[in-house]
């Protein structure tokens, strides 16, 4: 088969410092190739280095492109002249990139920014390319397309964002594109629409794509071939099935060997909780009687009662002039998480799950009844000491850690506000404890507190964020996708890493995931979100062994 793109000799280095070493691979019109590793293991340089996007490396070897709209032959885009290399980029080769909030523009709505690769690219009028722009948010399984194209990227869901980037990056109908983790901030439904949609486009359009992942799923379903990368060699490639079936490197065995585990404490306690979402269908206490629920209710650390979350919208036409409508995105939730367990929250992007999070932290208002440890957030004078017990880890450590502090600074910021009377030398040596308790310490990062984020891989910026929330001594964490940005050894490492402090502190985890091989390893219990409502809810086994609700099947079927 033809080849489309070939890589010969590629090395790219940072001031002196090569991160990949001389690397080869070929990919054929139409066939889809996944590029495996850890973080750091130069994948994605790899792919930033085919469009020209790495300005401060030094990159020698040849990239060979036979897809040039302008060109008749091969090209080679390492020496490419930068005035056409412009001309290429999004129109025969597109790329998208990990982290849609800071690739898309903050100032533009996703529809203008598709409109615009469509009128400077192919060529279009602006009411075209508006109607096609539409069209190509539909296409990616967003609800209410026409809508969505006229919000700004930090009014969509973190999926949401995603998917548009993915309809740009699809609106020229490009030869080749770079797919850089391309469903990370998807649930497992929507995966499967990108991967079909990526897929179909492939197959109309005989499209190649370049997939950089860490799932292992995902290249199980989707790819045609695999490279396995390791500190910036290609340590084994070849077809996907071979290299599954029968991996040769020792590193490659390693990744099949990195599904999470379950290690959690297993009580009788926690199965009698109750949930509910509006009509008691959810019903998780066994035959045991009201009495035993409400005891277990009134030791919950957390108990919400018919929690509402609504956000206000507008009203179409005159009558918009003189009310807002109201978007409802958490309907009636009724649930308890009790003390050292981990109450799972799984749903499709845009379910309600991070605003149930939000609300939970008191970071949004609402109606209903909430209690943390047997308080209330509305009418309390006293939040300070709620939020306290109660701290949250973000799904993206990179942007929830500011670049300008310090890892000292860091992590024991939360004790200048709820321990001021400490002095400087008491909160150092809190700070070294916490650190060491999520496996980093001196020895190993010499020079660890006068660090800065940028000098840690994603893994250990993740680990500091959660020692940050530690810190202070909480009761509970939100984890809000705590491992969905992490490669596969990582995220094993982490959650083992919150399975541990879970056990040693009795901390208990309000865990929002799309990933339903994590809240098999991490919880105790899970509820089902769709549309603002839960749907189904349970012990884990009970759920995920024998789900009732059609939703929960297709959830499960999905993540294979």
């Amino acid at each position: 088969m033809k080849s489309l793109l070939e890589v010969s000799d590629l090395t790219i280095s940072f001031q002196g410092n090569a991160v990949v070493r001389g690397i080869s691979f070929s990919i054929a019109g139409g066939e889809k190739l996944a590029l495996v590793g850890e973080s750091g293991s130069g994948k994605t340089v790899t792919a930033l280095s085919l469009l020209r996007l790495l300005p401060d490396a030094a990159i020698s070897g040849q990239v060979m492109f036979a897809g040039s709209s302008e060109h008749a032959g091969p090209v080679d885009l390492l020496s490419l002249p930068v005035n056409q290399m412009r001309t290429l980029r999004g129109q025969d080769i597109s790329m998208i990139f990990q982290e849609p909030m800071t690739a898309l523009n903050p100032l533009m709505t996703v529809g203008a920014q598709i409109a615009e690769v469509l009128q400077l690219k192919r060529g279009m009028a602006h009411i075209e390319s508006t109607k096609l722009a539409i069209y190509l948010i539909a296409n990616t399984g967003i609800a209410d397309a026409a809508r969505r194209a006229n919000s700004y990227p930090h009014q969509l869901s973190g999926g949401q964002r995603q998917r548009a980037m993915i309809a740009m990056a699809l609106a020229c109908q490009p030869k080749l594109l770079l797919a850089d983790e391309p469903t990370t901030a998807l649930d497992v439904t929507v995966r499967g629409q990108i991967l079909d949609l990526i897929s179909s486009q492939q197959h109309a359009n005989g499209m190649a794509v370049l997939m950089i992942t860490h799932d292992l799923n995902l290249v199980r379903r989707f790819a045609n071939r695999v490279a396995i990368m390791e500190n910036g060699l290609i340590v084994e490639q070849g077809p996907v099935q071979d290299v599954f079936a029968n991996p040769q490197h020792p590193y490659t065995r390693k990744l099949m060997d990195s599904k999470p585990v379950r290690d959690v404490v297993e009580t009788v306690a926690s199965v009698e909780a109750r949930f509910s979402a509006g009509p008691p269908q959810a019903e998780l206490a066994p035959s045991g009687g009201s009495a035993v629920r409400e005891a277990t209710s009134v030791g919950a650390i957390l108990r919400a009662r018919d929690l509402r979350v609504s956000y206000p919208v507008p009203i179409p036409g005159f009558r918009g002039w003189f009310r807002q409508g109201a978007f409802v995105a958490v309907k009636a939730a009724t649930f308890n998480l009790l003390p050292g367990r981990t109450l799972g929250v799984v749903g499709e992007s845009g379910s309600g799950k991070s605003t149930l999070a939000l609300a939970t932290l008191g970071l949004l208002p609402f109606e209903g009844e909430l209690l943390v440890t047997g308080q209330p957030w509305r009418g309390n004078p006293d939040t300070r000491a709620l939020r306290r017990l109660m701290q949250v880890v973000f799904q993206d450590p990179f942007s929830s850690l500011s670049p300008r502090m310090t890892v000292e600074e860091i992590v024991g910021e939360g004790l200048r506000v709820h321990a001021p009377a400490l002095t400087a030398a008491q909160r150092r040596e809190r700070v070294v404890q916490d650190l060491l308790d999520v496996g980093m310490g001196e020895e190993q990062f010499p020079g660890l507190l006068e660090r800065y984020p940028h000098e840690f891989s994603g893994g250990q910026r993740q680990r500091l964020a959660i020692a940050r929330a530690l810190i202070v001594g909480p009761k509970l964490l939100v984890l809000d996708e705590p491992t969905s940005a992490l490669d596969v050894t990582i995220q094993k490492q982490v959650l083992q890493l919150l399975q541990r402090l879970q056990r040693k502190r009795g901390l208990s985890y309000l865990l929002i995931t799309h990933d339903v091989d994590v809240i098999r390893a991490m919880a105790h219990e899970v509820i089902v979100m769709k549309d603002g409502d839960i749907v189904e809810a349970g012990p884990v086994e009970q759920v995920f062994e024998t789900p009732v609700h059609g939703y929960t099947r297709t959830l499960l079927a999905a993540a294979g």
